[in-house]
């Protein structure tokens, strides 16, 4: 079975914005909503993995980070163990980012589970 792929850069854009879509465009609740869920659920649905890319953006800010990861469970309501189960992220450029987005899932996690 073949993983679903996205890659930040070429899926959605070089220059990730804000965290919610009334502060500029491509914020990471758009990117939660129309790049990153579906992509999730097809996944899921498939059985597979979803590898998804950080590389090729001018970077990914905190807060677009924060608002698409921790929103997966914060608003769409998701397993935090399914999510590590089925993503897997790749960053040559800034393998930082990896810790950094597994930080604010756990976190999002323990709000939800206090």
């Amino acid at each position: 079975m073949e993983n679903v792929e996205l890659k930040i850069a070429t899926d959605f854009s070089t220059t990730p914005g804000a965290r919610y879509k009334e502060e500029g465009d491509f914020s990471g609740e758009e990117f939660r909503e129309y790049v990153l869920y579906p992509k999730f659920k097809e996944a899921k649905t498939k059985g597979c993995h979803l590898i998804i890319n950080l590389d090729g953006t001018a970077g990914l800010g905190t807060s677009f980070l924060e608002e698409s990861f921790g929103g997966l469970l914060r608003t769409n309501k998701l397993d935090y163990n399914e999510v590590v189960d089925i993503i897997q992220f790749v960053s040559i450029e800034n393998p930082d980012y990896i810790e950094e987005i597994l930080g604010y899932l756990f976190d999002a996690y323990e709000k939800e589970n206090k």
